[in-house]
């Protein structure tokens, strides 16, 4: 064999970072080895990392929420293999596939019953952008409303939802008639609903960016309001969806049936992406309405038989292996292990979230020393405080991390649904250690702290 992978690896292992500062992003690897993650990563099994030393991580970001079944998992593995030596006929397009019509009726089956018909395509940001164009046509209206803070997507119709001005900031003009509202807010939504025909409301049932949860009539009363004004209701769980908060769908918590719901991410079995819309019949019906319509909408690499076997070995792992289960109980002992830190520590505000999708808020500690530190992080750059948790973290625990959202003292964690007690105490432990260090001031931390605020008066002043 002339062209071998493993041998690529073996002889070029180590120049990842300067590839990429070549020919990739080079902000990307300057932020990698400015705040000391710039690791050499040569095997990964399950929820753990290990770098060309032979050390392990606990990986925490889970790749934003695709490896919920763990990295490398046997059984996908399998399907993969089984779908490469069969030499099946793919992406023929004047066709239809079996593998896509299989894994549609595995995810009608598991979605609120109002959901019986599937669009693929292969991303998050896919699904969105196919979610305002169904949502247009079926309604004729224009109008979308979306949640500040929300998440959406970086393609342009998707970022045209997304409630983050760092991420829109230089794209412009967006998307008309996009239009924000705060979340969990009953009065805001009906006032936007009332005041001009909508198309939709779209909405991530728990935010990504800082894990805000909803009020618990909050999700329900926005379904009826929806339904009131003529509006349809839009579920994007491309995070939450699968397992992540303890239930398949995180719209079960609460009982809502949205008019579409969004998939992607874990649906990929943390190998081929793949993305879907699951819609009512009415919706999938009005977009395709006649026959020369049946190409309206469409992905070129949508239904390739890799995705969706990834897709069917994904559902077929998460119920065999109890991983939704394990992620409400895993999650719940998180919950449980950290909460008496918010009382021993001043720094630790609240510890929030639903099965394996959790956010330690920090905030200005009351005693003069401490508060005294926290002003000069803070006057350098709002939320530095939380990668003081997130290195440490890292280069003395070896947890990998991120911090929710630009801004906010908010650290997230999103580990894998396959996460053992023995992982969830080794999280608690470390938590404990670094926010220990945290209120020793002066100390090694806040060094790192000073170091972190010249960064960021530097950048700023170069902006």
């Amino acid at each position: 064999m002339t062209h071998s992978i493993a041998k690529i690896f073996q002889t070029r292992r180590g120049d990842n970072f300067a590839l990429h500062d070549r020919f990739l992003n080079s902000q990307m690897v300057k932020v990698l080895k400015t705040i000391g993650y710039d690791r050499v990563y040569t095997k990964a099994e399950g929820p753990y990392l290990y770098d060309d030393q032979g050390n392990q991580y606990l990986d925490l970001l889970s790749g934003f929420g695709v490896f919920a079944l763990g990295r490398n998992h046997p059984t996908v593995k399998a399907a993969l293999q089984e779908v490469l030596t069969s030499d099946l006929p793919d992406l023929v397009q004047m066709d239809v596939s079996l593998l896509a019509g299989l894994l549609a009726e595995k995810l009608v089956q598991a979605t609120p019953e109002p959901l019986t018909r599937v669009f693929f395509c292969n991303s998050g940001a896919e699904a969105v952008e196919a979610a305002i164009k169904f949502a247009r046509y079926t309604t004729g209206r224009s109008r979308i409303l979306y949640c500040e803070h929300a998440f959406h997507g970086l393609t342009l119709g998707a970022l045209s939802l997304n409630g983050e001005e760092i991420f829109r900031q230089g794209f412009g003009p967006l998307l008309p008639d996009c239009v924000p509202i705060p979340f969990n807010d009953l009065a805001a939504l009906e006032q936007a609903l009332a005041e001009q025909p909508t198309a939709a409301f779209i909405v991530e049932p728990i935010q990504g960016k800082g894990v805000n949860l909803p009020a618990d009539d909050y999700l329900p009363e926005a379904a009826r309001l929806c339904r009131k004004y003529g509006a349809l209701l839009v579920a994007d769980e491309v995070q939450t969806g699968l397992g992540r908060t303890g239930r398949l769908w995180a719209v079960e918590h609460w009982g809502v049936e949205p008019d579409m719901l969004l998939i992607a991410k874990a649906l990929s079995g943390g190998f081929v992406p793949v993305g879907a819309v699951v819609m009512t019949a009415q919706i999938m019906d009005k977009v395709f309405n006649r026959m020369d319509r049946a190409v309206v909408h469409g992905s070129t690499f949508a239904k390739n038989n890799l995705a969706m076997a990834a897709g069917l070995a994904t559902l077929t792992v998460l119920e065999e292996e109890n991983l939704i289960a394990n992620a409400a109980q895993q999650g719940e002992a998180l919950l449980d292990g950290l909460r008496p830190l918010v009382a021993k520590y001043e720094f630790f505000r609240e510890i929030r979230g639903k099965g394996l999708m959790l956010a330690l808020e920090f905030g200005k500690p009351h005693s003069l020393k401490l508060k005294t530190a926290w002003n000069l992080l803070e006057a350098a750059n709002k939320g530095l405080f939380s990668q003081m948790v997130t290195i440490p973290l890292f280069k003395r625990h070896r947890i990998l991390s991120q911090v929710a959202g630009h801004g906010m003292n908010v650290v997230k964690f999103l580990p894998p649904l396959v996460i053992t007690s023995q992982d969830v105490a080794w999280i608690i432990a470390a938590c404990d250690a670094v926010l220990a260090d945290c209120h020793q001031v002066p100390g090694a931390i806040w060094d790192l702290g000073k170091t972190l605020a010249g960064h960021a008066l530097k950048a700023r002043k170069t902006a």
